[in-house]
């Protein structure tokens, strides 16, 4: 998205990919209103939305009890033309966005290349890179290192990455049984003090859609034993019980961290997405908040290019979105899991009334959905200077 959004403003991109090709992860797959925005200037949302399901009401429910809340996005239509969450798997958004930068021909995306290493000058960066050929080297005037969890360019850079990893291994597993028949909303979030779930409906051949299901596992029980088919239809049968086994067409497992960088630039090299922060899946945010980044610095790195701008262009960005994650991003997922798995009762029992209470009363209502789309975390981080 970084490059796209630097090739509309007529600035020469290469991007580099160590895989082959697009890669399939079906982890990120939940997309709100102001990610929606952010796509829309690149022309990309219209054609995106062709593909997907439009979840405008979403839930909390008790693992004993049942729905606790249900929320409707309805509620923020006045401040955004996206009133939704839009669920569809981020490897069905990377060919539209790869398709676009393709048509530009100051963009070149080149496959099978890893990055090694780089060395920063007064005017620019050399990255190293491997390919099959050999080694190469690509020289730029900056470099935007976009390359997740265990960025390689974060490391060359030297840049902390402070925080911690859960105790929990997740699993997700796809199962094509239509949970809308047993009162679940496409997007849902189950709380337990044992084992708390949450609820993802993907497009998928069929109108029941596919749908995921995350649960957290112990992380010293051996993989296999965690992903075993049995284990896996015991978890969903302990979450909606049915006299059929489920269909399941997908598992998966993976750990997760809270971090954010120390800082999102160094120089001439820039960090973002997953490279600059890291969170846990609950309230669907990690991804929103990377191509919230690229939004945010693909204008400014834009205009420093073209000399409109000094690099403290570059430092702001570092700070507005810096910011965002550590006020927003870190400490909703964080309060969202430890809702969920709260173990004392009376707390448990606080909680979910709280929750209930604000579904309930309009302008509480209002106030959180604000929250939990990222719409105040933009916003806030505008503000930043």
């Amino acid at each position: 998205m970084t490059a796209l959004g630097l090739a509309q403003h007529d600035v020469p991109v290469t991007v580099i990919e160590q895989e082959p090709a697009l890669t399939t992860d079906l982890r990120a797959g939940s997309f709100h209103p102001p990610t929606l925005e952010a796509l829309a200037a690149l022309g990309v949302t219209e054609r995106f939305l062709k593909i997907g399901i439009r979840v405008p009401r979403w839930q909390i429910r008790d693992r004993r009890t049942g729905v606790v809340a249900e929320f409707d996005l309805g509620l923020i239509g006045d401040v955004t033309p996206y009133p939704y969450r839009f669920h569809c798997e981020q490897f069905k958004l990377t060919p539209i966005l790869l398709e676009r930068l393709r048509a530009y021909p100051h963009a070149t995306v080149r496959f099978s290349t890893s990055f090694t290493s780089l060395r920063q000058t007064d005017d620019g960066v050399v990255a190293s890179v491997s390919t099959a050929e050999g080694r190469d080297e690509i020289s730029a005037a900056y470099l935007v290192g976009a390359d997740g969890g265990r960025s390689a360019v974060r490391k060359a850079i030297a840049v902390d990455f402070p925080g911690y990893t859960w105790p929990e291994r997740f699993l997700v597993a796809g199962t094509r049984v239509d949970l809308a028949e047993y009162g679940f909303t496409p997007n849902a979030y189950i709380a337990d003090p044992v084992e708390f779930s949450a609820i993802f409906k993907m497009p998928y051949d069929g109108p029941g859609g596919l749908w995921r299901v995350l649960f957290p596992t112990d992380a010293n029980v051996p993989e296999e034993q965690v992903v075993a088919p049995e284990h896996v239809e015991q978890l969903l049968q302990g979450l909606v019980p049915r006299p059929e086994p489920y269909d399941v067409i997908h598992i998966g497992t993976y750990r997760v961290h809270q971090r954010v960088a120390a800082t999102f630039r160094a120089g001439r090299v820039l960090l973002a997405g997953d490279a600059a922060h890291v969170n846990n899946p609950v309230g669907g945010l990690g991804m929103n908040g990377g191509i919230h980044d690229a939004a945010n610095l693909y204008e400014r790195l834009a205009r420093v290019w073209r000399g409109e701008a000094d690099d403290a262009e570059l430092d702001r960005y570092s700070r507005q979105r810096r910011q965002a994650q550590l006020d927003y991003v870190q400490q909703q997922t964080i309060r969202n899991k430890k809702q969920l798995e709260e173990r004392d009762p009376a707390q448990r029992r606080r909680n979910l009334d709280e929750l209930k209470r604000t579904a309930e009363t309009p302008a509480l209502a209002r106030a959180f959905l604000r929250n939990a789309t990222l719409i105040n975390s933009v916003e806030a981080a505008a503000q930043v200077a």
